[in-house]
């Protein structure tokens, strides 16, 4: 899926500490060089603005859990940050309500179909099985508490802005143009509606979602919000706790299962990583304890996902040690009495 055939590197142990800062460092400047000429993809057109961004941008940053900051290429790069959203919105909700009501209302489970089916959900008596698709976030958006859809609004954007340690703001050109876009999405909160998994206005709700979407982030952003969630919810530049520690578990597990849609059983097994991906080329992949990386190009696969960025997670998540499930390193040392 991402990393071209024949390709090895060399696999750290996942067990224990991220490896030194001079480690760390170049081996971001040699993943950043190696795939910085790759040019196989297309800058996403669906959304007419999307289409204007820059196919060279490319942005590595990786953040550990306790601050330190890791950093190659196009990281303060401001682009939207479409799908990613819907992780920190689930969490957000979950923090607000309970994982219990969202578990209930939307599902954990992966649908197996593409991001916008109108077929998963048919087929499971309108429950969309996971917030990571799009009938699902727009179901958790709707949970989202506030009287109002401005209040709404404003809490999905400031809980956003906690996660990311400052305050985001709207790209009016893409919310525009993505509202002129989203059809499919206005009949899946219909279709939601008719189930009675949505009690707000259906439209109101997609014009909420949609708004989150067009939220401006770059790489760094992206990587101090999944390094809040390695750090059992706190911001590791503010310090502060943005969701619980059970939420912020609660959001990997289901990253983990449904993170990367019909793709994310193939991207568990090569990186080994909870991710999100965005379309417009953004990509964040969490280490539960050790930090995040936020990945930014704007060259995209069939399935929507930044192919520079793959690479980079698929060659970084070996060459540091992030795998979850790579520990055989350490278990051999522990045989050996070392």
């Amino acid at each position: 899926m991402v990393g071209p055939e024949g390709e090895t590197v060399t696999q750290r142990a996942s067990t224990g500490g991220l490896p030194s800062d001079g480690v760390i460092d170049a081996t971001l400047e040699e993943v950043h060089a190696r795939y910085h000429g790759l040019d196989d993809g297309e800058v996403a057109d669906y959304i007419p603005v999307l289409a204007e961004a820059d196919p060279r941008w490319f942005g590595l940053s990786l953040i550990e859990s306790a601050g330190t900051v890791h950093e190659v290429g196009d990281v303060d790069t401001e682009f939207s940050i479409q799908s990613i959203s819907k992780a920190f919105v689930f969490a957000l909700v979950c923090q607000s309500r309970s994982s219990e009501l969202v578990h209930e209302r939307v599902g954990v489970n992966n649908t197996g179909l593409a991001f916008n089916s109108v077929m998963a959900v048919e087929l499971n008596d309108g429950k969309p099985l996971n917030s990571m698709v799009n009938a699902g976030a727009i179901a958790t958006t709707a949970l989202m508490p506030g009287t109002t859809s401005a209040e709404k609004w404003e809490n999905i954007r400031s809980g956003l802005s906690r996660f990311a340690g400052r305050p985001l703001r709207l790209d009016g050109r893409v919310y525009e143009s993505e509202m002129t876009t989203n059809q499919r999405n206005k009949a899946l909160a219909r279709l939601l509606e008719s189930y009675g998994r949505i009690i707000t206005d259906p439209l109101d709700t997609v014009d909420i979602y949609t708004r989150q979407c067009s939220l401006q982030v770059t790489a760094h952003d992206l990587a101090v919000m999944g390094a809040t969630l390695a750090d059992g919810g706190i911001n590791p530049l503010t310090g502060r706790q943005v969701v619980s520690a059970e939420v912020a578990r609660d959001t990997l597990a289901l990253l983990a299962s449904c993170g990367m849609y019909e793709n994310s059983g193939e991207w568990l097994f090569e990186i080994g990583l909870p991710a999100k991906s965005g379309v417009s080329g953004g990509i964040v992949a969490i280490a539960p304890g050790k930090g995040a990386l936020g990945t930014f190009s704007p060259r995209v696969d069939a399935a929507g996902n930044s192919v520079r960025g793959q690479r980079a997670c698929f060659h970084l998540s070996r060459a540091l040690g992030l795998n979850l499930f790579a520990s055989n390193a350490v278990a051999q040392r522990v045989r050996e009495g070392r």
